[in-house]
């Protein structure tokens, strides 16, 4: 076969931007990648987290899916247990109250007897200069980003992990590694939960827990996308900037925890995986001024 004849190999994946299952799927790994594990996903009721819900349920775990709309996540585990077939248990948390979250893992090790995998991905987020940017509303986004993480990850490693050991995945982001502007509230809080996945992969290694880190870049279908500026991006044609020239999709990002929390990466721990395309690398570092300053309603 001449080489101009060869399939393309590195296509983004099929992928939807509303927080529906996947139309039709193409296995890249074995269906059974992890067949008999179950995952405790925070945020899992939409955007990212409900994407990688269904490809870890494709590949065979059960999952618990965490939210503070109880009625976001009933609805979210209904859709994916029709398309994949595996179980889905909808729970109500909150991740800035231990004892909120506590119930749920009790809940959730009350009906599958295991968690496997947490994945860390409830977040709070909004575009705001450092100078408006209150106190409240920057200890917000401390407490669900990284206090958030720390609770769900403790919580779990004393429940089940630290005698069976555990594999977490933290979703964070590329934002403090340049000082992106109108995010020091979010940079400050991802940048936080790296260097905790690095410390909680050296502390949790002997109880055989891997930590791992994964930051997307801007990402189709996602609340980031349409509060963060992604229409505005979208305008000034801002794809172009970025070295493989488009945004990335749930689907690719899915895969990457899929990776992570799976025995592919049994060798992997304490560091981050970027996913952007190598967007952080060249992307300008502004903003235009007309976006907006207030904070996101979701939070």
């Amino acid at each position: 076969m001449a080489m101009s004849e060869l399939p393309t190999l590195d296509l983004p994946p099929e992928d939807v931007d509303t927080d529906d299952c996947l139309l039709a799927y193409n296995y890249l790994y074995s269906p059974t990648l992890l067949k008999g594990r179950v995952a405790f996903i925070t945020g899992g009721g939409s955007g990212i987290g409900f994407r990688i819900a269904e490809i870890f349920m494709r590949h065979g775990c059960d999952t618990i899916i965490v939210s503070r709309n109880l009625q976001r996540v009933s609805e979210a585990a209904e859709k994916l247990k029709v398309a994949t077939g595996q179980r889905c248990l909808p729970l109500s948390g909150d991740v800035r109250d231990p004892q909120s979250l506590n119930a749920a893992v009790e809940e959730a090790l009350r009906t599958f007897s295991r968690v496997d995998i947490l994945v860390n991905n409830a977040a709070g987020n909004f575009l705001c200069p450092a100078s408006s940017l209150s106190l409240n509303a920057f200890k917000t986004v401390i407490d669900i980003d990284t206090v958030g993480t720390f609770n769900a990850s403790k919580i779990l490693f004393e429940r089940f992990f630290r005698d069976n050991g555990g594999v977490i995945v933290n979703i964070t982001a590329t934002l403090s590694f340049r000082g992106q502007v109108l995010q020091v509230h979010a940079g400050s809080a991802k940048a936080a939960i790296d260097a905790m996945t690095k410390h909680l992969a050296v502390e949790w290694g002997p109880s055989r827990v891997r930590v791992n880190s994964l930051a997307p870049g801007p990402i189709s279908g996602t609340e980031g996308m349409r509060r963060l500026g992604g229409a505005a991006a979208e305008a000034a044609g801002i794809w172009s900037i970025i070295p493989l020239q488009r945004k990335g999709n749930k689907t690719e990002i899915a895969h990457g925890a899929l990776f992570l929390a799976s025995p592919l990466a049994s060798y992997v721990s304490g560091t981050t995986l970027v996913m952007d395309g190598g967007s952080w690398l060249t992307s300008p570092n502004h903003l235009a001024p007309s976006m907006g300053t207030r904070p996101s309603p979701h939070l």
